[in-house]
C-alpha cells in the first residue's frame, strides 16, 4: 500500500532511540523527511545517519522539550529548513517514578513538563503549518493512563492528559481538517526497557513472567509494529480517522489474560 508520505516533512520527538527511532525509520523508508527532535544532537545525529545510510531522508534538532521556548525554536528551525510541516508525532517522555508516597510537588510538576506540557507545546507551535497542509497530529501515549501502575502519579496523570488531549484537539481542529490520534503503548521492547528489566533481580525470569502475560503470542510489541501503525495514522489512507485512541499491545490491555493463557 502506497501511504503518500512520500517528501512529507514529519516531525518526531524524542525520535533519535526506542518508539521514536522506529517511528522516524518506518516513515523514511515511506519517503517521508523524518525530523528528529530530541534533547542529544549526538543521538539525534546518530538516528540520522542510520536513516540516511538507508537512502532515506532525515533531519535533526537539537531541543530540551521541557523548555517551552526550545519547542518554539525547534518549530522555527524546521519551518526555516523546509517550508512546511505536515505531521506532528508527539513521542519523547520519560517513566520517571514520580509516585504519591515517593514524590513532591517539584518532582510532579517537573515530569509534567517532561512528559505532556512538551506535548501542547509542540502542537501549539506546530499548528500555523499544520493547518495549511492539512497534516495530522499523532500522540503516542502508555496503558498507565488507564491500569495504573504504581509508583508513578506523574507519569500516569501525564499520559492520561495525552488521550485526553487527543479527543480534545480533534473536536477543536475539525474545522481545518487536522486529524488527531493516539496509539497506546504497554509492553514494548525498547534498549530502555532492557535497561529496567536488567536492574531486576532474576531478570531473565521477571521478562518471561510479564511476556506470559501479554495474550498474542506471549511477546513483546516491536517499535516497528507501533510505528506502522503511526505511518497509516499519519497517512492520507486513514483520511476519516481521527480522535481515536488505538491500543497496538497484543491485547495486553483489553484482553482476559486469564481466560487466554489458560
Amino acid at each position: 500500500m502506497d501511504l503518500q508520505l512520500k517528501e512529507k516533512v514529519i516531525i518526531i520527538t524524542g525520535g533519535a532511540k526506542g518508539i521514536g527511532k522506529g517511528l522516524a525509520e518506518v516513515f523514511a523508508a515511506e519517503g517521508a523527511i523524518s525530523v528528529i527532535v530530541g534533547r542529544k544532537a549526538a543521538d539525534n545525529l546518530k538516528a540520522v545517519s542510520a536513516i540516511t545510510e538507508k537512502g532515506g531522508q532525515a533531519f535533526q534538532v537539537e531541543a530540551e522539550l521541557s523548555d517551552p521556548e526550545a519547542c518554539e525554536r525547534a518549530v522555527n528551525a524546521i519551518v526555516a529548513q523546509f517550508g512546511r510541516i505536515d505531521a506532528l508525532v508527539n513521542n519523547a517522555g520519560v517513566n520517571d517514578g514520580v509516585g504519591l508516597e515517593s514524590g513532591n510537588y517539584k518532582d510532579f510538576m517537573s515530569s509534567l513538563h517532561k512528559n505532556v506540557v512538551h506535548y501542547y507545546m509542540m502542537a501549539h507551535f506546530a499548528l500555523p503549518e499544520l493547518k495549511k497542509s492539512k497534516g495530522s497530529i499523532l500522540n503516542i501515549t502508555s496503558k498507565t493512563a488507564e491500569t495504573g501502575q504504581g509508583n508513578t502519579s506523574a507519569y500516569a496523570a501525564a499520559n492520561g492528559g495525552r488521550n485526553a488531549l487527543t479527543r480534545e484537539w480533534a473536536v477543536e481542529l475539525l474545522k481545518y481538517g487536522i486529524r488527531v490520534n493516539a496509539i497506546v503503548v504497554a509492553e514494548c521492547w525498547t534498549p530502555a526497557y532492557e535497561t529496567w528489566i536488567e536492574t531486576l533481580p532474576e531478570a531473565a525470569s521477571k521478562l518471561e513472567e510479564i511476556t506470559n502475560k501479554i495474550p498474542l503470542e506471549n511477546r513483546m510489541t516491536t517499535a516497528e509494529e507501533i510505528a506502522n501503525m503511526g505511518a497509516f495514522l499519519v497517512s492520507a489512507k486513514s483520511s476519516h480517522t481521527t480522535g481515536q485512541i488505538i491500543h497496538v499491545d497484543g491485547g495486553y490491555v483489553h484482553l482476559d489474560r486469564a481466560l487466554v493463557n489458560a
